[in-house]
């Protein structure tokens, strides 16, 4: 399978007084607004950590199910929280924190297959960070 998908940043003035914004082919992100204040401090909009955070979480998530399935198991919830640690101009860090519901596995398997799920998750092979992931199995 192979597809394409686009999102489009505008930027205008300097970086500590400029603003921009951020919109997806979706449309989810519609001229979101992108600035110093919503990157280093707590302005209202996104920032590009943030969004790496959602990509990452949504991406594991989603793994994580395709490879429950396919070992024959149906989440009935899975949650991960991406936490994107930003240092001295780089990203040094991505911790996963999951917590799922799913019937019949062993807190064992369940591990092991989130483990995979981080591994070949398209999103974390893309970034070149330390990752690091818990799991608990919640009832």
């Amino acid at each position: 399978m192979k597809f394409t998908r686009k999102a489009h940043a505008n930027w205008k003035g300097t970086g500590m007084e400029g603003k921009g914004t951020i919109s997806t082919q979706s449309t989810t992100l519609d001229n979101a607004q992108l600035s110093f204040k919503t990157r280093f401090a707590d302005g209202v909009g996104t920032n590009p950590e943030e969004l790496v955070a959602a990509a990452h979480s949504g991406c594991f998530t989603m793994q994580l199910s395709f490879l429950l399935n396919e070992a024959g198991f149906t989440a009935d919830d899975l949650t991960t929280e991406a936490t994107v640690t930003f240092e001295d101009g780089s990203i040094t860090l991505i911790h996963l924190d999951l917590k799922g519901k799913v019937p019949s596995i062993s807190a064992e398997e369940f591990a092991a297959t989130a483990a995979k799920a981080k591994e070949i998750c398209p999103i974390s092979k893309l970034l070149n960070t330390t990752i690091t992931l818990s799991s608990e199995l919640v009832s």
